[in-house]
């Protein structure tokens, strides 16, 4: 019977978890009244930060996608800019102008793919690199049904996935956005979601499945 198999940890009904990596924190002590703001393109390096310093909350915070947007509001953080395209690249665009004049922390995982760091201090803005979290391929024993939709839900949810699977003419895959799309192998078809969300993913899946 195919299924939506969700290369995330996140739970919802009707899909089944795939879980090909694990994340894992990594711990720090940043001196944040160096900085202006924050940049957050991730719901892992919110969560990552929040667990070992907590004054990352008095600081503005410049976020990707308004999922993670949520999460910081939710802890106690500021939230002053949400993206509008949720793409690494082009969100580093709409930075330009609004951090002019600020020096700024960038909380990262240790391996990332977008150039929004470069396309800053390019256009002069002062800005530092904090490595919060790292991701790591785990073994999956889970058997995959034909005819089913995978979500992709970061670069290293693609690599982890086809270290150990073989992809099939009648698979179908959803992207949660461009930069993760160009990690797929060039033989897989897929479905970028208009939003940087799992929701929309997980919406899109459902409608092709069913």
């Amino acid at each position: 019977m195919a299924k939506i198999y969700l290369l995330s940890n996140q739970k919802y009904s009707d899909v089944e978890n795939l879980e090909v990596f694990h994340i894992e924190y990594i711990k720090s002590n940043p001196n944040l009244s160096n900085y202006d703001a924050l940049i957050f393109t991730s719901k892992n390096a919110v969560y990552s930060l929040d667990s070992f310093n907590e004054n990352w909350k008095k600081l503005d915070s410049y976020v990707i996608a308004p999922k993670t947007s949520q999460i910081i509001e939710k802890l106690g953080g500021k939230v002053v800019f949400t993206g509008i395209t949720s793409h690494g690249n082009e969100f580093a665009q709409e930075l330009i102008e609004l951090l002019k004049n600020k020096k700024v922390l960038y909380i990262k995982a240790l391996k990332t793919v977008s150039n929004l760091v470069e396309i800053l201090k390019e256009n002069k803005i002062l800005v530092d690199e904090l490595v919060a979290y790292k991701t790591s391929c785990k073994k999956s024993n889970v058997s995959l049904e034909d005819n089913s939709v995978f979500i992709f839900t970061s670069p290293s949810s693609v690599e982890c996935f086809f270290k150990q699977y073989q992809w099939k003419d009648n698979y179908r895959a959803i992207v949660i956005g461009k930069t993760t799309a160009k990690f797929l192998p060039k033989e897989v078809d897929y479905t970028i979601s208009s939003e940087t969300s799992i929701d929309e993913c997980i919406n899109l899946a459902r409608q092709s499945l069913f």
